[in-house]
C-alpha cells in the first residue's frame, strides 16, 4: 500500500510555490532567530504571507522548533470530522516532505479517540501555511497534525489534557502549535479592542477564560478551538509564562483600516 502523501491546497497563493522563493520568503519574516527559548506552545496566525508572514515568523523566531511539533489548525471547509488527525503520512512543501511522527499521533490518537480522517485536511490551509516556517527553523522537524471543528469548552479541555499525557508518555522536547487569526473583517479599532480580551486571556494562560471571552463578545477567532486546547495542554505541561511577541492586522499592510483580519504571535513556556 502506498504511502498517503499530502499535497499542498495553497502553495502559490498563499506563499510563494517556488521553493527559493519560498526559502527567501520565509528568513526575511524569521529575522533574527538568536533570542529563541524553549517553548510548550506557540501561536501564529495562517493568512497569507504577505498579510501575517511577518507576525508568524516573530512568533517561530522566538521559539525553539524541536525535532515533534503537534500542529492544531480549524476546520476552515467543513469537510470531514471534527476533530481529525493524520497518524502516518507526509505534508508535502516546496521545500520538501515533512513527516508525521507516527509513535505520537498514535498516541494522541488513542488517549484522545480522534477520528483518522484525511478529508478534514485536504483542502485545509490551517496547517499548511505553517510548515514552510517549521521547516526552516529544523528540517528534519516531524509533526502531528490535528485539524478542528467546533467543540466545545470541556472538549477542548479533553483533548489538551488527552495531548498533555501523550507528550508525556513519548517523554523529550515537543512543541504545541495552534494557527489562528483573530477578529475578521471589522474595524481596526474594534479588532484591537476585541483581539485584546482574547490576548488577554490567553497570556494568563486562560484556556476557560479565553473560550468564554471569544464566545461572549463574538470574536471572529477562527482558531478558538486550537488555541483553547493548546492552552489546556501547556498548562497540564507545566507553562507558567506567555508572551506577546507581535500583534497586527491586514491594514499594516494594504491601508484598508475598514476591514481588517487580526494577527497575533505569542509564545507560551
Amino acid at each position: 500500500m502506498s504511502e498517503w502523501i499530502r499535497e499542498p491546497a495553497v502553495s502559490g497563493r498563499f506563499y510563494p510555490s517556488e521553493p527559493r522563493t519560498l526559502r527567501e520568503s520565509v528568513v526575511s519574516y524569521l529575522g533574527d532567530c538568536s533570542r529563541e527559548r524553549e517553548a510548550i506552545v506557540v501561536v501564529a496566525p495562517h493568512a497569507g504571507y504577505v498579510y501575517s508572514g511577518a507576525i508568524a515568523g516573530a512568533a517561530y523566531a522566538a521559539a525553539r522548533v524541536p525535532e515533534t511539533v503537534v500542529v492544531l489548525g480549524p476546520n476552515h471547509t467543513g469537510a470531514g470530522a471534527r476533530a481529525a488527525i493524520i497518524t502516518a503520512g507526509r505534508f508535502r512543501t516546496p521545500s520538501g516532505d515533512i513527516a508525521i511522527d507516527e509513535r505520537l499521533a498514535g498516541l494522541v490518537r488513542e488517549k484522545a479517540d480522534l477520528t483518522e480522517d484525511t478529508r478534514a485536511h485536504a483542502r485545509e490551509h490551517g496547517i499548511e501555511v505553517h510548515l514552510p516556517f517549521l521547516w526552516e527553523r529544523r528540517a528534519e522537524v516531524r509533526i502531528v497534525p490535528i485539524c478542528l471543528g467546533g467543540l466545545a469548552y470541556e472538549d477542548c479541555a479533553r483533548l489538551g489534557k488527552a495531548i498533555a499525557d501523550a507528550v508525556r508518555a513519548v517523554g523529550g522536547r515537543v512543541l504545541i502549535v495552534s494557527s489562528t487569526d483573530m477578529s475578521h473583517y471589522v474595524p481596526a479599532t474594534v479588532a484591537a479592542r476585541l483581539d485584546g480580551l482574547a490576548i488577554d486571556r490567553a497570556l494568563s494562560l486562560d484556556a476557560p477564560g479565553l473560550y468564554e471571552t471569544v464566545t461572549r463578545h463574538d470574536i471572529s477567532m477562527c482558531g478558538l478551538v486550537p488555541t483553547t486546547v493548546a492552552l489546556e495542554a501547556a498548562r497540564d505541561l507545566g507553562a507558567s509564562d506567555a508572551e506577546l511577541v507581535r500583534y497586527g492586522n491586514s491594514g499594516d499592510v494594504n491601508g484598508d483600516v475598514d476591514h481588517v483580519v487580526g494577527y497575533a504571535g505569542l509564545v507560551v513556556s
